[in-house]
């Protein structure tokens, strides 16, 4: 299928802006929140001494999820693959939300106001946009057991919880 918008692949849960994924550096993703809203926390990780977390005071989980990629991203350069166990996020590219919300004047298929677009509207840019080519989503199920996935729940947990949170690079 050609898109106007770029070249996409898709494969199974994964989300490709480009085909060759050998060079790219694989981070991880979480949002939490204690309450819904209340005290959030957001997550990434490359490995378990590279990271970083922060918090919102009063945020929802799905913030902390786009949070935790544009977090991500602003801080990996080059070819990046995103694993994600937020639908939240992954379907967003996937399913070519984006598209539809740029189309319709950031409004979704209910014709209301995006809900988030402060979060969204730079982090489809930065995809979409800034570094077309260079970034890949990948869903992953949550609480699986996937070792990558399990810490950055729990430094996104501890995040919302304290409220702090990094590792030195």
């Amino acid at each position: 299928m050609d898109h106007p918008e770029g070249s996409w692949t898709r494969q199974n849960d994964r989300v490709t802006l480009f085909e060759d994924q050998e060079d790219a550096t694989v981070v991880f993703t979480d949002g939490a929140c204690i309450g819904n809203p209340g005290p959030g926390g957001w997550a990434w990780a490359v490995s378990e001494s590279e990271y970083e977390s922060g918090h919102a005071p009063n945020t929802t989980n799905q913030r902390m999820e786009v949070t935790a990629v544009l977090e991500a991203l602003g801080a990996i350069r080059g070819r990046v693959q995103v694993v994600s166990d937020s639908t939240y996020v992954v379907n967003c590219f996937r399913q070519r939300w984006w598209a539809g919300w740029r189309a319709r004047g950031w409004r979704n298929s209910r014709g209301e106001p995006v809900a988030n677009q402060d979060l969204w509207r730079p982090l489809i840019d930065e995809v979409v946009d800034h570094r077309r080519g260079e970034v890949s989503l990948t869903w992953v199920k949550g609480h699986s057991g996937d070792p990558m996935n399990e810490l950055v729940d729990r430094l996104a947990v501890a995040a919302a919880r304290f409220q702090r949170g990094a590792s030195a690079r």
